[in-house]
Parts: structure tokens; C-alpha cells; sequence
């Protein structure tokens, strides 16, 4: 009876971490362009009690993008709260739109210790592939609730072009 118990349980667990395996997968192919590195600039110094001062030196985090491409441009949303717009740096390399940045720790007491920290600070650099090829020289963007926006006008004969077929 153990050993059906025991078989059971191993079942169990190999199934349990066949699917988790599965849905890690699933994960990185459907949001790895959108998991960004964050590296921290100083340090993160913890105290005696393993309270850290600040959060630690390399974190992977999720920055959400949607690429929509319109009759004319290419708009790029990049969810980005808490930072400035001084904090960026866009530019454009071929069909990828590179942005770079720093996202700042606020701290609000100088005696307090994070316990948890599941938000990302330091540099990052995220690079969204394009669509079509753009005109670098009209590529414009902007930063408003917590979201920047870099509009890229597409380039001449880039354009999307509509066909009718009939269908027999």
C-alpha cells in the first residue's frame, strides 16, 4: 500500500512540474521581448536584519509595450510609471526602437527599511522591433501618465496597401 502511495505521489509531483515547466514556456514565448534587466546604479545595502535599504542589484521585470500600426505611423505605448521624461532615452537602430532609461527609487523616509520590493529601479533598455520602416528624422515622443509614446511616421512606400479579391 505505501509503494502505490509513494508511486501516486511521484505522479503527482512529476505531473505538477511537467505543467509548471509548460507554463513557464508558454510565458517567455508569448512576453519575453517585453522582460526588461534592471541593474541598479549603487548598490543595494541591506542592515543587520536583512532589511535592505534600497532594492537589490539586478531584477527582471515586465514593461508592457503595444506596437500599433496606423495608416501613416507606427505608435509605440511603453508603460513606464514612476519615472520622468528626462529619464530616457529613445532611439532608433534600423527597424528597432531602442529606450533606455533609469527608474529612480523614491524614498520616502530616510529610516525606513523596503520589506518588500516587487517594483523594478535602475537602468533598463527595452527594444521593440518594428513593423515597417520609418522616417528617423519625424520620430516624436512624448511621456504622460506613467506611459511613453514615440510616434514613427512610416516611411514612403511602407504604407499598408488594401486589396479586394472576390471570392468565388
Amino acid at each position: 500500500m505505501t509503494t502505490n502511495l509513494t508511486q501516486t505521489l511521484r505522479q503527482g509531483a512529476e505531473h505538477a512540474l511537467e505543467t509548471m515547466a509548460e507554463a513557464w514556456r508558454e510565458l517567455r514565448l508569448r512576453a519575453g521581448g517585453a522582460l526588461t534587466r534592471f541593474r541598479s546604479v549603487d548598490g543595494g545595502k541591506q542592515d543587520g536584519n536583512g532589511t535592505a535599504d534600497f532594492p537589490p542589484i539586478e531584477r527582471w521585470a515586465y514593461m508592457a509595450a503595444d506596437v500599433i500600426e496606423e495608416d501613416d505611423d507606427v505608435v509605440v505605448r511603453l508603460e513606464a510609471p514612476g519615472m520622468r521624461r528626462e529619464d530616457f532615452i529613445v532611439e532608433l537602430r534600423e527597424a528597432v526602437l531602442s529606450v533606455r532609461g533609469e527608474k529612480r527609487i523614491d524614498r520616502e523616509s530616510k529610516r525606513a527599511g523596503y520589506r518588500v520590493v516587487e517594483c523594478a529601479y535602475g537602468t533598463f533598455r527595452r527594444d521593440v522591433p518594428l513593423p515597417v520602416p520609418v522616417v528617423a528624422d519625424r520620430v516624436t515622443a512624448s511621456y504622460r501618465d506613467g506611459v511613453l509614446r514615440v510616434t514613427l511616421p512610416k516611411a514612403e512606400g511602407s504604407h499598408l496597401r488594401r486589396w479586394s479579391v472576390e471570392v468565388k
